[in-house]
């Protein structure tokens, strides 16, 4: 007896259902099972800003492990140091430093910065950009009430600063035909439709995320691979310890263990999110309607509102003393939610 219309209609459509479910974790699957490129290829040397802390110290560590020389860009000369020495006691690679605050980006110190980078790779095999230096905002906050100096120093650095020295490399990868760009990016552009009370930095990853694809498109064809790569929990101290506590170790990879594995994505395709974990968040997340997480993060975020509120009322002793702010290499955001 031949199956009516309608049933063929909706067996088809669950097919199709269900092949799109499968079609991520499929190639995901692919990828992993494919050799990761040799990093080589590109170039011998790699920069990377915001390499003093986080997922960039991580990164750049990771690299010279594989034999790549060092480029580091970062806005503390002590810092870049103290850095560029750890490197050096544990991988025979050559390194080079640039003191460069991208938050003066068109300006003309900035533009004086941008003039020793150029200097500095001229004449280097320079294959593979690493841009993770990034700021965020000191906690959750309506934009109203927001310090909007700070907002202009994060959209410097997120955006122009990311930009101008993506600018100033792309030339000599052209020259020589082959070249990665990578640019690290934030789950709250890929996993959720909203991040308020953190709005204009997500909004800066987005701009970071468009900028990725777009280039991704224009130099493919040259021999130049643009990638964004997706974190979500990292094991960082941008990272709150009730989230580490709650879902170490099978949500949240440390450091080190992200940068071993978004290392080895490096060229395969314009998004990546490195590591199973990570990736399994990413695909959970789409299940959930958009009204939903605008309902979960509108209230988390003003949970974090309120203890950023009452933590500044505390009062510092005599005697007591609060740390410079920094450029930091941003791997996860401190509001607990994907970075």
């Amino acid at each position: 007896m031949d199956a009516p219309v309608w049933f063929i209609s909706l067996a088809c459509l669950g097919a199709l259902y269900v092949v799109a479910l499968c079609a991520r974790p499929l190639a995901y699957l692919a990828l992993c099972l494919r050799r990761s490129k040799d990093l080589h290829r590109y170039g011998s040397w790699a920069i990377v800003t915001g390499p003093t802390s986080g997922l960039g110290r991580s990164m750049a560590m990771e690299l010279a492990r594989r034999g790549l020389n060092l480029v580091l860009l970062d806005l503390d000369a002590a810092n870049l140091q103290e850095t560029s020495q750890a490197i050096g006691v544990r991988h025979a690679v050559k390194i080079k430093t640039v003191v460069l605050d991208l938050a003066l980006v068109t300006t003309p110190q900035g533009d004086e910065a941008i003039r020793r980078l150029r200097e500095a790779i001229a004449g280097l095999d320079v294959g593979l950009l690493v841009n993770n230096a990034a700021v965020n905002t000191p906690g959750a906050v309506y934009l109203h009430e927001a310090d909007i100096e700070r907002f202009v120093r994060m959209i410097r650095v997120n955006l122009w600063g990311l930009t101008e020295v993506t600018a100033a490399v792309l030339p000599r990868m052209l020259a020589r035909g082959r070249g990665a760009v990578v640019n690290v990016g934030s789950g709250s552009t890929v996993a959720v439709p909203s991040f308020p009370l953190y709005t204009v930095y997500s909004s800066t990853k987005k701009y970071v995320a468009r900028f990725s694809r777009s280039l991704y498109v224009e130099y493919k064809s040259k021999g130049i691979d643009v990638q964004y790569q997706v974190p979500f929990y990292v094991h960082t101290r941008m990272l709150s310890s009730a989230v580490k506590a709650k879902l170490r170790p099978w949500f949240v990879a440390t450091a080190d263990e992200y940068t071993r594995t978004a290392a080895r994505w490096i060229g395969s395709g314009p998004l990546c999110v490195p590591g199973a974990a990570q990736k399994l968040q990413w695909c959970l997340t789409g299940f959930v309607p958009d009204w939903a997480h605008d309902w979960y993060r509108i209230r988390l975020h003003l949970q974090h509102r309120a203890v950023t509120r009452g933590a500044r009322r505390v009062v510092i002793p005599d005697g007591g003393s609060s740390s410079r702010g920094q450029l930091i290499a941003i791997g996860n955001s401190s509001s607990g939610g994907p970075n």
